[in-house]
């Protein structure tokens, strides 16, 4: 595997159907093609230069959670990781490598499940000014980064460009059916839980994560990346301390570096420098290796 990263991926002879902040997605004619790249980006803006690996982690860490959760929640993928890739894309065995994914066409919801354990983020920001987050009330007396009595089901709307925003559950049930809502707000905290108590014995805290689920054949399936460091704030559980912004295995590296330069977060982005590079591959490949217990 080279130690160049993937930016953008074009495969001959094979429609591209989009090409998103970090996905490329194929069309095979039953099935879909989703390659992760190793673009970052910050700020909605895509970085000049990516993340050598983190398209691997991305995917790789999705058959992990896939593999956990499957028994009792279908999802979109086709094909385990272990799998070879079919004819058609054996000639690009290379690029693919352990970065793609065969999964069926289902219809996205067109909302993303959030679930929040923790206080962070723009969940923190609303809790200051009016003690809710997306309208739910909180216990008064809570700190940046503390955890919530229980997780909470926090639904927003997906932008293409900027940033998404967060609904209250009623706004949800309008887009999606009541009866949808309702099962992808179940679903998401169970997920979220079971995988919130197995990360927290591999010494990562799952502060918030957002989810996402289409319909195939009539059923609520699991879809796109699930539980990585892309979706997900992942907190080092032997760091944390409420009462201020936690060190996280996600990108903020990235943003905090970002913060220190005269850039107004318009495009062109800067290139990152290489210690930031390898510092935030560090921590992308050491949150896959905490949660699965192996080396990529």
């Amino acid at each position: 595997m080279s130690d160049a990263p993937l930016l953008t991926l074009d495969l001959p002879g094979i429609r591209k159907l989009k090409s998103g902040k970090v996905r490329e997605v194929f069309d095979l004619g039953d099935q879909l093609l989703f390659v992760a790249s190793d673009r970052i980006s910050a700020f909605d803006c895509i970085m000049p230069n990516g993340i050598p690996r983190k398209g691997e982690v991305l995917t790789q860490l999705s058959h992990f959670w896939f593999d956990l959760t499957e028994a009792w929640l279908p999802n979109h993928r086709l094909a385990r990781a272990d799998e070879p890739l079919p004819a058609v894309l054996q000639p690009f065995a290379a690029q693919l490598g352990r970065r793609s994914m065969l999964v069926k066409k289902s219809q996205p919801l067109a909302i993303e499940c959030v679930v929040r354990g923790y206080l962070a983020g723009s969940g923190w920001k609303e809790y200051q000014a009016r003690q809710t987050v997306c309208g739910l009330p909180l216990p008064a007396g809570l700190q940046e980064a503390s955890e919530l009595p229980e997780p909470i089901f926090t639904p927003a709307t997906k932008a293409e460009t900027g940033h998404d925003e967060n609904i209250p559950f009623a706004r949800a049930a309008e887009i999606v059916t009541p009866a949808v809502a309702e099962q992808a707000r179940t679903l998401s905290l169970r997920l979220y839980s079971t995988a919130r108590d197995y990360a927290r014995q591999r010494g990562i805290l799952i502060a918030d994560t957002k989810f996402e689920f289409g319909l195939f054949n009539g059923e609520l399936i699991l879809i796109d990346e699930v539980l990585t460091p892309d979706s997900s704030r992942f907190w080092p559980a032997d760091r944390y301390a409420p009462g201020r912004s936690q060190p996280s295995y996600d990108k903020q590296f990235v943003r905090d570096y970002l913060e220190t330069l005269a850039w107004d977060k318009t495009p062109p982005a800067p290139a990152l420098p290489p210690e930031v590079v390898s510092h935030t591959q560090g921590k992308y490949l050491e949150a896959f290796e905490r949660l699965t217990g192996r080396k990529l």
